[in-house]
């Protein structure tokens, strides 16, 4: 069993034991646990391990042997509740990147809804990571992740509807964390 969960090696440990299999979705993976370990700074310095852990694990809800809902933030998220994860790193991975925006999509609102969200640097931060990573790991300003996945679900699917509505709310995000991260706190 992995080191603690919150923790980047425990999570690590985690998500390596369950997302290699999946290929680019396990570069992805890897690089944007890189992705948020640079952006830490945006966050304070007691909650950093707990960005990359979160980023190690946003994901692993697209694991075949977790799916129950097929939405992979809430699969994961019940994922790391069942491994009695601390409660806040189960809310990141259920709200990371705007998934209430394709939970809408899904008719799976109230199902997240016991998962509280945080709007916070270090949700910010998770996003901008995720958002500025494709998906075989490559590095993507915002806008040209959009339109990678834009182009990648086919218009009128859940994921499209969903990104395409969720856009100005990740967008801020992606800006705040930049913001901070600014040596001028601009």
């Amino acid at each position: 069993m992995p080191s603690s969960l919150d923790t980047p090696r425990g999570a690590a440990e985690l998500a390596e034991s369950l997302l290699p299999p999946l290929g680019n979705r396990w570069l992805h993976t890897q690089a944007v646990a890189e992705r948020a370990r640079e952006a830490s700074p945006a966050v304070p310095e007691d909650e950093r391990d707990l960005l990359v852990a979160s980023a190690w694990l946003h994901d692993i809800g697209y694991a075949p042997e977790l799916r129950e809902t097929g939405f992979h933030p809430l699969d994961g998220a019940r994922y790391l509740e069942s491994l009695n994860a601390p409660r806040r790193l189960v809310c990141l991975v259920a709200h990371h990147s705007g998934a209430v925006y394709e939970a809408e999509q899904r008719g799976l609102v109230a199902e997240l809804k016991p998962y509280e969200r945080e709007d916070t640097p270090i949700l910010d931060a998770l996003i901008f990571a995720d958002m500025t990573t494709g998906p075989a790991g490559e590095r993507f300003d915002f806008d040209r992740r959009m339109d990678e996945i834009l182009v990648r679900y086919e218009r009128g699917s859940e994921v499209h509807n969903a990104i395409s509505n969720a856009r100005p709310y990740l967008g801020a995000a992606v800006q705040r964390t930049l913001d901070r991260l600014s040596p001028h706190g601009e």
